[in-house]
């Protein structure tokens, strides 16, 4: 028996005494690792100074913002003070208004998301895991892929009408991409030896796709979720501006239509908080379910 297997062999029996795959009991740790994790307190006080330093920039440029329109520098139709968005943003809230639109816009985004992306997922899984899967529609999802949202909203319109399934498929045919693309190559990047290691231990098929494939694939999955709802996200902002008469995207059209700049600045900043809320919700995720990997922390 060679050196090179008889490697793999010990490499396998120190993996399946780590993982216990049996399941006949909990994996042991070493002591320092189950002491290494920190605190409750510690998480907070760094998830607040996190906090304290992206805000600093904000902060200060809206202090200057109404500085300048207090001062009458900006004008009020080309530039609204953050004060009159704010009470714009009140007047819209206190009548339901803004409520409304912004229920319609996150269903709408959330069906397209959940829709595409798991499109998404099952074809990147297939063509990473099938070579004349890749071959067969690899070539066409990279076309389809490089055409803008912009391009394919008025056909997409014009099959399907100005319903709300012409809004879900607009938001689901970008959502579809990032999620396939990123599965794809995070099955094609998984180390070879990880292989090896499955042939030794007798792995079938099955328990080398959940136990090995996916898990090692999984940072590129997450990244893939993160992009396709920011994706997703924006192109609620095509559906809505095109033919829409709810959402917040309808909001902001008609208070073009009326000149009313403070709504506008509403919708833009309703958003951008959103987004951001939505993006910081898949950074927590990745934050669970990829702690355990050495290069997570950079």
């Amino acid at each position: 028996m060679s050196d090179g297997v008889e490697a793999i062999i010990k490499t396998a029996k120190g993996v399946r005494e780590t993982l216990d795959y049996s399941g006949t009991g909990p994996v042991k740790l070493p002591a320092a690792a189950e002491q290494s994790g920190p605190s409750a307190g510690q998480r907070l006080k760094s998830l607040l100074s996190e906090w304290g330093t992206g805000v600093v920039i904000p902060a200060a440029v809206i202090i200057l913002w109404q500085a300048a329109g207090s001062a009458g520098l900006i004008s009020p139709e080309f530039l609204p003070t953050p004060l009159s968005i704010l009470s714009a943003f009140a007047g819209l809230t206190a009548t339901g208004e803004l409520t409304h639109h912004l229920g319609v816009s996150i269903g709408r985004a959330g069906t397209g998301f959940l829709i595409g992306g798991i499109l998404g997922l099952l074809f990147g899984v297939l063509t990473g895991l099938f070579r004349r899967a890749e071959y067969l529609l690899d070539p066409s999802v990279q076309v389809l892929r490089l055409v803008p949202h912009l391009a394919i909203a008025p056909l997409i319109i014009l099959w399907f009408g100005f319903g709300e399934l012409s809004k879900v498929v607009i938001i689901m045919s970008g959502s579809f991409f990032p999620l396939y693309i990123n599965t794809f190559m995070g099955i094609r990047g998984v180390d070879n030896k990880l292989f090896e290691v499955a042939r030794v231990l007798g792995f079938s098929p099955l328990q080398k796709l959940r136990r090995l494939i996916l898990p090692a694939a999984l940072p590129g999955i997450l990244l893939g979720l993160r992009l396709s709802m920011a994706v997703a996200w924006i192109g609620l902002v095509v559906a809505e501006l095109i033919g829409s008469q709810s959402g917040v995207g309808f909001l902001i059209n008609e208070a073009k239509q009326n000149s009313n700049t403070e709504v506008i600045f509403v919708g833009i900043i309703i958003f951008a908080v959103v987004g951001k809320l939505i993006d910081s919700l898949f950074r927590v995720i990745e934050r669970k379910f990829l702690s355990w990997r050495d290069s997570y922390q950079g």
